[in-house]
């Protein structure tokens, strides 16, 4: 790439902006191409290393589907989460410890809120950071203190966001080649996805399109199966399925917890949080995690081992009763009525505390200390940015055909589009229907080209951020996962929609420029067209903005409109620039609307010639662009400035995506003065003696009656949260 001189940059500045505001925004958007396009590749992993460690592989498989076994043991995990306004502080998580094993399917379970996806997050390292969590704990991999960026890990949502225009096959072809650039030949990619179409049952839906809520396409569970299959690719250590169930039915929802349990019999190290799973998917599960309002009531095997454990404590699971059921129900808080709420809180409190007792305690044979910890995490972090691959013209190549195939396939939105164009030509054509060269013209022709304005822009507004909000979700989740930068998907994205884009002003103005009677020249015409197309594009620009400053779509339909309706009223119709008030005279310069109609109507009313009767009428087009503050202006004033519009857009949507980007909270280290005891889950044996409280006979026991803990000593007063 050629360097760009400090002398050439300000010769571009000068001769493209002007002065003034111009000039900053030109040399905002000269600084932001030079650092896109300038900006090397991804570091690549070097071939030598200076200090290599016994462990230096951990975090690296081949795509031949290898995977190195993880351990996962975490312990004194606590969550809370402050509140500000009555300076009180709830616990999502209290001293919550565990295991999870490779080969084994771990299930966390419990009813809702109970911190069963928190947990998971926390695990994962996909907790939302805030200001108002505290997160602290002990988490280990394979022995070793550290973060999950160590080894590859798979984090299967509850939301399943696609690019809903593509095939299964594709979007995981593409996927494909953005996280596995080391398969270059097209027949072993082929191969390696078809393996994955095989292991995943999506052979039967793999050349169907994915589909949204506009267009069907597969089913809930293949879209579930599909999830974890991009997971898949990198052949992760650990997989994460947040509630793989939910929205599914009762078939669906077993097909996909047995490619799960497949997944931990193939090596894998699996968890998922689940609600209130059916039997038959209970029984897959290796291992459980039981947790009620944050805290542990039982983490061990599963099947009969819980069933046995509650027990001994006279809670018996009757026979043909789903145990998970059972098991719901048991760590569940019945809020019917008081002394409902009152006994189960009691039930509830022992078992919490029974279950603390049976935790053993393990010494550290080798104390941890924060340096050890801060070690571990600066290898890892620099383990992690070797492992990107990937050059930047590649990545743009590869989300430029992602970009096309969604935007061309979008047959229903791209019909909408189509015909709310023509539709709205038609209307304004029919209400200024030929236009002569009257006196009143001159108001009907301005009235014309403003409307054109708005609407031209509002409709570019609307579908984008009706759109984008969506597809950035999808975005941060790729990008989280490293398979490319934020430069080479905006660009692609920006260059293909741009003929698509630009074929809806292109109707609009065929329909309405000869229905209108404009200016009768070619020329004219070319450049009406072109002046509708650049406001579209600065539109759409705008509303990428928008979605990235806003959460929702939801959000961004609301904060779009909004501000296109302040460019509108200093669009240069209802309010002349002359008459603006000083602390609002920046807006009109910034507006898209007042350019577009500035542009407008030079190109119609230069060289116009009007019938006129009297001295004070109106008799050519310069006097009436003097009359709205237009007449010293030039087209070449509209391109320049709609330019600036379009990359200052650009710009800002590319720094607020770089810094809106999520963030995850930190799992803080508890203080390490001294050697710290380690917990460790016993696995329970139904033959050793146990010191917890005996069962009562079984005729004493009436299944109709609300459950009740025996006697032991509570943890302590639970407070429902703003009781006094």
């Amino acid at each position: 790439m050629v360097p760009f001189g400090g002398k050439k940059v300000t010769q571009i500045v000068t001769g493209f902006g002007g002065s003034g505001l111009g000039q900053v925004v030109i040399a905002v958007a000269v600084s932001f191409l030079v650092r896109v396009f300038s900006v090397p590749g991804p570091a690549l992993s070097p071939e030598n290393d200076d200090a290599p460690n016994d462990d230096s592989h951990d975090g690296e498989t081949s795509p031949s589907g290898k995977v190195t076994p993880v351990t996962i043991r975490w312990s004194n995990i606590n969550c809370s989460l402050s509140d500000k306004s009555s300076k009180s502080v709830r616990f999502l998580l209290k001293n919550v410890s565990g295991e999870a094993k490779p080969g084994r399917l771990l299930a966390i379970m419990g009813p809702s809120g109970s911190g069963k996806t928190t947990l998971l997050n926390v695990l994962a390292g996909q907790l939302a950071a805030s200001p108002r969590l505290h997160l602290s704990g002990l988490l280990e991999f394979n022995g070793k203190p550290g973060s999950k960026n160590a080894y590859k890990f798979a984090y299967v949502r509850q939301e399943d966001l696609f690019f809903s225009q593509l095939t299964v096959r594709e979007t995981l072809s593409l996927a494909t080649e953005l996280q596995l650039p080391n398969i270059s030949s097209a027949e072993e990619r082929d191969e390696y996805v078809n393996n994955l179409l095989f292991k995943l049952g999506l052979v039967s839906c793999a050349d169907t399109n994915v589909g949204d809520s506009k267009v069907r396409g597969i089913s809930g569970g293949e879209k579930k199966r599909l999830s974890m299959a991009c997971e898949l690719l990198a052949s992760p250590s650990v997989i994460f399925a947040d509630e793989p169930t939910t929205g599914l039915d009762a078939f669906q929802a077993e097909k996909v917890m047995e490619t799960l349990q497949q997944l931990a019999q193939d090596g894998h190290t699996v968890i998922c949080s689940i609600h209130q799973p059916r039997g038959s998917v209970y029984s897959k599960f290796d291992d459980i995690v039981l947790l009620t309002e944050g805290s542990l009531v039982y983490a061990g095997p599963a099947r009969d081992e819980p069933l046995t454990y509650f027990s001994k404590f006279g809670y018996h699971c009757p026979d043909h009763v789903n145990p998970a059921e059972f098991l719901a129900d048991l760590i569940s808080i019945d809020y019917s009525s008081a002394d409902s709420v009152y006994s189960s809180r009691k039930r509830i409190d022992g078992l919490v505390e029974s279950f603390s007792q049976r935790l053993s305690t393990v010494i550290y044979a080798t104390p941890i200390t924060i340096d050890d910890i801060s070690k571990s995490r600066k290898k890892i972090s620099q383990r992690t940015v070797a492992k990107k691959k990937g050059g930047w013209w590649k990545q743009f190549w590869l989300l430029l055909k992602r970009a096309w195939m969604q935007a061309s396939r979008d047959a229903p939105t791209n019909k909408v589009r189509a015909r709310m164009s023509i539709a709205s030509a038609i209307i304004f054509g029919s209400v200024f229907w030929r236009m002569g060269k009257s006196q009143t013209s001159i108001q009907d022709r301005m009235g014309l080209l403003q409307v054109a304005a708005i609407n031209t822009a509002m409709a570019a507004l609307t579908k984008t951020t009706g759109v984008f909000p969506k597809e950035r979700a999808i975005v941060d989740r790729e990008r989280a996962k490293g398979s490319y930068s934020l430069g080479p998907y905006l660009f692609s994205k920006l260059l293909a929609e741009a003929p698509i884009g630009a074929a809806f002003p292109l109707m609009f103005g065929a329909v309405l420029y000869p229905m209108a009677r404009l200016h009768p020249t070619l020329m004219r015409f070319g450049k009406f067209c072109g002046i509708v197309t650049m406001e579209s594009f600065a539109a759409s620009a705008m509303g990428l903005t928008v979605g990235a400053m806003v959460p929702t779509t939801e959000a961004a339909m609301a904060v779009g409109p909004s501000l296109m309706t302040v460019f509108i009223v200093f669009g240069g119709y209802y309010v002349n620039p002359e008459n603006t008030p000083i602390i609002f005279r920046w807006i009109p310069s910034v507006s898209l609307i007042r350019w577009a109609f500035q542009g407008l109507c030079i190109n119609e009313f230069r060289g116009l010639q009007f019938d006129h009767q009297h001295s004070f009428d109106v008799q050519t087009g310069e006097q009436a662009l003097e009359r709205i503050s237009f007449g010293k202006s030039r087209i070449m004033d509209t391109v320049v400035a709609q330019n600036r519009i379009l990359l200052f857009w650009y710009c800002t949507t590319y720094l607020l995506l770089e810094k809106n980007k999520p963030k995850y909270q930190q799992l803080e280290t508890p203080p390490l003065d001294h050697e710290r005891p380690h917990l460790e889950l016993e696995e329970f044996n139904s033959e050793q003696p146990d010191q917890t409280p005996e069962a009562p006979p079984v005729n004493q026991v009436d299944s109709n009656q609300p459950l009740e803990s025996p006697d032991v000593d509570p943890v302590g007063p639970f407070m429902l949260e703003g009781a006094k």
